[in-house]
């Protein structure tokens, strides 16, 4: 048999490995950032561009898309190569996709630093950036199916499987959330609306973790885990069932974000018992990686790069197991909204992607430039110091998560709210921010230390851009050597065509069955009579709310139980937010929920609290907005919004685009006129007016029951 002689193109793989720890490091400062500012407000510095609503969501696309993301593609571009035994499809489309997945980057960076986003989480970049990464998707499709299609090796491994359901799920996830009518170039709204954008939505975001930080991680901890052993993966069986039972299960979680909303019932229990069925694909994923270093635990004792795995795998199991059980509804009812949440995901981000990336970087660096690890003494100080920063961080958020969903619940012996307002709870939980920031300090000064022993390792080398590999051709007759085979699963994981059929069928069944019905049903989303499109002032004041990022600390969605209506108001209802594109239910409460303010306060109460949130709330960690009292508000896409949500089904009257500005500036002017009582005089055509305005009409379209129907 003729033996084949080719070249890996490693200059690829080292490109995704600079912009992996380049952006990673970013992304964690961005973070820490963040994380101060949860107890020292003052660092917000009272510009937009450095507000916690705006730097949050930068830090978490940051992490996952641009860390993570390009984490993915170094570990596909290199292991791919392997597997197949072959060069990339295309030198081109991987530069395409490279420079591509850069600029996305840039441009979220840019446009959420200037408040232009949807508010979706983990979607949040608007429809022009929508379009490049759709592009760039498409591009790193093609060259890695065209890739596995010239393959020289008959067999795909079980990485592949992972790369391929991670490629076609992300592909429909993406499409699907981000079906959007677009008003300008940085302006859009979702064609969902109140409780279908969010069961959309949480079915992009659940899956969104599911199939771009596990998925692939999965598929990358498949082929470098048993490398850096130098062992073979403990069980083929097992990897079977661990992928096939893992995407078909993995895509009917996501309504577990949303237990105990307004969101149909049928379809919140269906999400709680397919993520309490997670734990069992998980776990045999979990089991498949630490056997796999059955008889190599000596040297985990000293391999860093082996240390890593291991925990990133051992996180991995934790999170796993964490997760189904927070979709359990009592515990979820005591968890949701909490900081729980933000501990159960940094688990997995820091232990799970961000362990498993830093075992790959220290495997993969060294080959890539022929050379061996700087120091591995420097590398064994990262692991224990980023050990040590990931308990800081997630412990305490365990703590505050406990602590807080404790104190909303609390009832005094006579009947009343122990803790009726919302900022004792918020005090209560100040040191363990500060724990946090310390844990994720300590994690940035390892992966600092990590970012200086890769570059004295790389300058200790020479790149080999083009390494020299051999194989024989993969020809009919070596095809029919594996068909004969008894072995069921061989006959799919030599055709790739029909496994990412298959693949796409199996992680279409759950999203259609959970989507179709809450769209197509009506009385799964019941009207309200009194419920009316919100006015123009208003709408203008809801994307103002939305552009500064007040839905990430805020929710509009007070549940069925006793503590919640008697903090609150009335629970809420599924026809109250017919007319919200997109919905803003939030998923954490870092201030009270919103969805009965609307006439609480009078209007200078809202216009101080903006101003000086102090002021209103002593020891409020709230950041001010003084800009709002000074920018214009921009009504000139008042018109186009309105002929986009009449698109939409709003029923705005014919023409009513036409006159939309007059009814702004008289409902203006009452504003106006309201503040000037209490002594502030303000222009009616200021920002602050508009958002003012939104508040006062939030949940003032029904009339409150006086009893609840639900208790703790």
């Amino acid at each position: 048999m003729a033996v084949e002689t080719f070249y890996y193109d490693n200059r690829i793989v080292k490109n995704f490995a600079v912009a992996t720890v380049f952006w990673g490091v970013v992304g964690m400062l961005v973070g820490l950032t963040i994380a101060i500012q949860l107890y020292l407000p003052e660092l917000n510095l009272g510009i937009p561009y450095m507000t916690f609503g705006r730097l949050r969501p930068l830090h978490t696309n940051g992490i996952i898309f641009a860390f993570a993301g390009n984490a993915i593609f170094m570990g596909v571009y290199y292991s791919l190569q392997r597997l197949l035994k072959t060069r990339m499809y295309s030198d081109l489309l991987s530069k395409l996709h490279f420079w591509g997945w850069q600029l996305i980057i840039v441009l979220a960076a840019v446009s959420l630093l200037l408040g232009i986003t949807t508010s979706k989480e983990y979607a949040e970049l608007e429809w022009p950036i929508d379009i490049l990464i759709t592009l760039v998707w498409v591009i790193f499709g093609i060259n890695m199916f065209g890739t596995i299609i010239k393959r020289r090796e008959r067999h795909m491994y079980v990485a592949i499987w992972f790369y391929i359901a991670t490629v076609v799920t992300i592909a429909v996830l993406h499409i699907v959330n981000s079906l959007e009518i677009p008003v300008t170039l940085t302006k859009s709204y979702s064609i969902f609306a109140g409780v279908q954008d969010a069961l959309t939505q949480w079915w992009y975001g659940h899956n969104a973790v599911g199939f771009f930080l596990t998925t692939p991680f999965l598929g990358m901890m498949y082929y470098f885990l048993p490398k850096a052993a130098n062992r073979p993966v403990f069980s083929y069986r097992l990897s079977i069932i661990h992928f096939w039972a893992l995407i078909f299960i993995y895509i009917w979680a996501g309504p577990h974000h949303l237990l105990y909303t307004a969101l149909p019932d049928w379809a919140q229990s269906l999400g709680s018992v397919f993520s309490v069925m997670l734990i069992a694909p998980s776990w045999g994923g979990m089991l498949n990686g630490l056997l796999t270093l059955r008889g190599a635990w000596d040297r985990v004792r000293e391999d860093p790069i082996l240390k890593f795995m291991v925990v990133a795998v051992t996180a991995y199991g934790m999170a796993t197991f964490e997760g189904p059980m927070l979709s359990v509804k009592s515990i979820n009812a005591l968890t949701h909204y909490t900081d729980w949440t933000i501990g159960h995901v940094h688990l997995g981000a820091l232990g799970w992607v961000g362990f498993l990336t830093f075992g790959i970087l220290y495997w993969l660096i060294p080959r890539l430039y022929n050379t061996q690890l700087y120091s591995r003494s420097l590398a064994n100080f990262h692991f224990w110091i980023a050990t040590i920063g990931m308990m800081f961080y997630v412990i305490p958020m365990w703590w505050a998560g406990f602590t807080q969903g404790l104190m909303w619940k609390q009832f005094t012996p006579d009947g009343f709210l122990q803790y009726p307002n919302f900022l004792e709870t918020v005090l209560q939980i100040i040191p363990m921010y500060v724990l946090r920031s310390i844990g994720g300090l300590l994690y940035i000064v390892g992966a600092t230390l990590m970012v200086y022993n890769l570059r004295k390792t790389a300058q200790a080398g020479e790149l080999v851009a083009e390494e020299k590999a051999e194989a024989p051709a993969l020809t009919p007759a070596a095809a029919d050597v594996h068909s004969e085979k008894a072995y069921w699963h061989r006959w799919i994981e030599a055709r790739p065509v029909q496994f990412m059929i298959v693949t796409l069928v199996l992680i279409l069944i759950g999203g259609i069955f959970e989507l179709i019905p809450t769209f197509m049903i009506k009385s799964n989303v019941p009207t309200i009579a009194s419920v009316k499109p919100y006015t123009p002032l208003e709408l203008q004041g809801r994307d103002i709310y939305i552009r500064e990022g007040c839905n990430n600390c805020h929710s509009q969605m007070i549940r069925p139980f006793r503590s919640e209506t008697e903090r609150y108001g009335e629970y809420s209802k599924a026809g109250e937010f017919v007319y919200d594109f997109p919905f803003l239910w939030g998923s954490k409460r870092t201030g009270p929920d919103l969805h009965r303010i609307g006439m609480k306060y009078p209007d200078a109460w809202h216009y101080h609290h903006m101003i000086d949130p102090r002021s209103m709330s002593p020891g409020s960690i709230m950041p001010p907005y003084p800009w709002l009292a000074k920018n214009d508000l921009d009504t000139t896409n008042t018109a186009a919004k309105i002929r986009a949500l009449q698109k939409l089904g709003v029923p705005y009257p014919d023409g009513f685009d036409k006159i939309a500005n007059q009814e702004l500036m008289k409902q203006a002017m009452t504003v106006v006129n309201n503040l000037k009582q209490a002594g502030i005089d303000i222009d009616p055509t200021k920002e602050l007016v508009a958002l003012i305005a939104y508040l006062q009409r939030l949940g003032t379209d029904i009339k409150a029951e006086t009893t609840p129907t639900t208790s703790d």
